[in-house]
């Protein structure tokens, strides 16, 4: 065993609408984005920035949040869903790059569709928006998590390739949605793979059981940061469309199902410098409560109790 990597726990999200309403995390009176924000930031040294991959964050935004959170706090920024292969909303493509091509009429738009100059603006405006936060010390990674469409294959492998030269300047990790790329014949190579491009693997924890669901395998593909990401075990919601997705993660991990993963996480902050644990359960206060159980479990720095 080597020496003990730095363990930062947070969640997917510090603006959930049911946090928000439905839950007391927030006290009285923190009623903006800038307050919830530094709120946050006393409870938590980790955040992962969700509506990035709704819309493409701004550089704007990146200068607010370096300048409302301490220094040692630290942001994971989920690529644009254009980015990852998922369908986008048009509405949400940079105005002068949609008024550039002729009109499009569906619903959502693949980044295959689009004119590659158009593609490679996208990319560099990413790049851009969140360099004010590399620049302050406070960019952890940023998390290409792939839809389940995305199997394992050459075309695959040659996309995450590219994904980590276009933003070369950042630390990318990856999540995998379809269970090809871990299925028992196939784990190995995929985490080989990854190691060998020095790419974070993301761990998860998820409801089991479908095409899109990945095994609970704890690997660190990479010596400076590992990550996992907690998305519930809602079985029954998984994969039923509704109008938003925090359904999906209404699920309140109990005490035994956190002790599961200590040791896990343990083991990875034995082979990396630093180990992101993320609760993506965020359905009123489930994933916050859920990330002080564990923090606590695994005895962690988590800034104020409260």
């Amino acid at each position: 065993m080597g020496e003990h990597g730095r363990i930062l726990i947070g969640t997917s999200s510090w603006t959930d609408p049911t946090l928000i309403k439905e839950a007391d995390f927030y006290p009285p009176g923190v009623n903006t984005p800038e307050k919830r924000l530094r709120f946050y930031a006393t409870r938590f040294h980790l955040v992962e920035v969700d509506s990035s991959y709704y819309y493409p964050p701004s550089e704007a935004n990146s200068v607010r949040w370096v300048e409302r959170t301490p220094d040692d706090f630290t942001f994971n920024i989920k690529a644009y869903s254009l980015l990852t292969n998922h369908p986008t909303r048009p509405d949400s493509l940079f105005a002068d790059i949609r008024e550039s091509m002729p009109p499009i009429r569906k619903r959502f738009v693949y980044r295959d569709q689009l004119p590659q100059e158009a593609v490679d603006e996208v990319w560099q405006r990413f790049h851009d928006a969140i360099w004010p936060l590399q620049e302050a010390g406070k960019l952890g990674a940023v998390l290409f998590q792939f839809p389940q469409w995305f199997v394992r294959n050459r075309e695959s492998r040659g996309y995450i390739q590219e994904c980590k030269a276009r933003l070369a300047d950042y630390r990318v990790a990856v999540e995998f949605r379809h269970r090809s790329w871990m299925a028992p014949e196939h784990a190995e190579d995929t985490l080989g793979f990854l190691e060998e491009l020095d790419l974070p693997y993301v761990c998860v924890d998820m409801p089991q059981g479908f095409e899109s669901s990945v095994p609970p395998v704890a690997a660190a593909t990479a010596s400076d940061l590992a990550m996992v990401r907690f998305h519930g075990r809602n079985v029954d919601a998984w994969e039923v469309p509704s109008e938003t997705a925090s359904s999906r993660f209404s699920y309140d991990y109990g005490t035994d199902e956190l002790k599961e993963w200590a040791p896990r996480i343990e083991g990875l902050a034995q082979q990396a410098r630093e180990t992101h644990v993320l609760m993506n359960n965020c359905y009123r206060d489930f994933a916050v409560r859920n990330a002080r159980e564990l923090g606590g479990l695994l005895d962690a720095d988590l800034g104020d109790d409260g």
